[in-house]
Parts: structure tokens; sequence; C-alpha cells
């Protein structure tokens, strides 16, 4: 029997439970000093590669989110769970000026775009400029912001997904009780799901083509998976023909795509995978 629960503060956090990843952000008040916190009400905002952005929730009287207004750039460092102390300790209400990170095993090091540091530990770190924020009523600040750099430790860019998770070991937050014991998990059973298509699915792939396609946009084309395939070529057609072309050639095929994010480089993933199979 399921029974309602009363919202209250932080239900968000010791009520409802979002698994979330663990980070500490960086950041630099007006006269330049460090400050280091951890955050977790972090996810993407725009998927799209040509204006990647974040959107993180704050609390509004936090340095960090007041760094952030004063000074527009931080640092998203993700740690590894043997850091979690670390990233515990950062936690702590230091007064103004204190950079958290002089009581951690964490080393600062130059960040490639922005001023605030990033930290030598995190395997994963996210440069980024803030270009909105959004004071709640009497809650939460948001700040939606530009991602002006990926940086990964080098050995983890060219190693498949599945061994990239193993080696991070990336902690995942799972809320707190009472504002004092908070609880976390790290890597332990990882299981691997493949997508796989409806009993149908094969009709994804059959596509009724309106126009003519050069032979090498429809072998590009061919490359797109079955279930989307068809959206694919609609789209390509659709576009062609507002701008005023009687055929798909790959130039436009490739245009289209790039636009929507799917540059040469996201489509031969899929070009590779279809040759392996």
């Amino acid at each position: 029997m399921k029974k309602e629960v009363k919202i209250r503060p932080f239900w968000y956090s010791d009520v409802w439970l979002f698994p979330k990843l663990i980070t500490v952000i960086t950041s630099l008040d007006k006269q330049g000093r460090v400050n280091a916190a951890p955050y977790s009400h972090i996810m993407q905002y725009d998927v799209m590669s040509k204006n990647p952005r974040m959107i993180i929730g704050f609390r509004q009287d936090s340095h960090t989110f007041q760094n952030i207004c004063a000074t527009k750039e931080f640092v998203v460092n993700c740690p590894r769970a043997d850091y979690l102390d670390d990233m515990m300790e950062t936690a702590r209400f230091y007064p103004e000026g204190v950079n958290e990170i002089d009581h951690t095993r964490f080393t600062m090091i130059p960040s490639l775009y922005v001023k605030p540091p990033s930290i030598k530990e995190c395997p994963q770190i996210a440069e980024c400029e803030s270009e909105e924020i959004i004071r709640l009523d009497n809650s939460s600040g948001i700040v939606i912001a530009k991602i002006r750099s990926l940086v990964f430790d080098e050995e983890l860019i060219d190693i498949g997904r599945e061994e990239r998770i193993r080696r991070m070991n990336l902690p995942i937050g799972l809320g707190d009780e009472d504002r004092m014991d908070y609880f976390h998990t790290t890597l332990g059973h990882l299981t691997k799901h493949q997508l796989g298509e409806t009993p149908d699915g094969f009709k994804g792939g059959e596509v009724q083509l309106l126009m003519t396609w050069d032979a090498d946009a429809l072998q590009s084309l061919m490359t797109i998976p079955p279930m989307v395939r068809k959206m694919v070529a609609e789209q390509t057609e659709t576009w062609c023909r507002k701008m005023g072309q009687d055929r798909v050639t790959l130039a436009g095929f490739d245009a289209l795509a790039e636009q929507q994010g799917m540059t040469p480089e996201f489509l031969d993933r899929f070009r590779k995978n279809r040759k392996r199979t």
C-alpha cells in the first residue's frame, strides 16, 4: 500500500531520492581568493555541441554563488570516490576568504581558459562561464553556464566508456539525513544494457525517399541507426526544399547534420559501428 509523504524543507535531499553526480566547484571572489565547495544539483542544459551549457543550483547565500555572480567563471571538478573525505571537507562552513582546498589532499592546477583553478586529482573537469543567473524567490540561485572546455586525464580520452567508468570511479550522492549524515555510493556492480529495436523496428530502416539523393549522401544516410533513419531522411529533404535544392547532396546532408550537432566526427561513430557489425 502506498502513502503520500509531506513535502517538507530539504525534500530534494532527505525525502525524495535523487542519485546525483558529486562535484567540487572552484571559484574566485572579487579579491581573487579561491573558494571550493561540493555541489550535485547539476546537469546538462543545452546538449548541442555548438553551444554546450550546464545548469547548476546553489544556495543564494553560498560563497560559490556569490563568486559566480561577481566574476562569472568557475570550474566543475569531479573527484574520484577515493577523495570523498576531501570533498566533505570542502562542505564545511569556513569563513569567507578561506581556501577549502588548503584543508584537503587536493592540488590546485591552472585551468585552460578561466581564472579559477582546477583540481589535479579530478579525472573529469568542466571549465565554465555563467551566461544567465536566475534568483528564485526565497529559494535557490540557478546558473546557466557555457562550457568553455571539457578536460580529462589524458589516458581516459580514447578508451571505451565502460573502462572509463571503472577507472574514474566517480561517487554518486544519495542525499542526507538531518543535514548531518551524507550518503554516497561508489562503483560496484556495473551493468550494460543494449538498446534494441521494437519487434517491427526494421520498418524504421525502410525509408521512402521523395527526392533524388546523390550516392554518397545516401550512403551516409544508411549509416544512421534504422530506428531514426526515416526521421533523419524526412528532416533532410524538408531542409533541402527550404534551401531551394532539388536533390540531396552529401554537402547538404552534412550541413544539416552539423547544424543539428551531428558533426562529421559524430557521424563517423555510426560508420565505425556499422563496419563492426
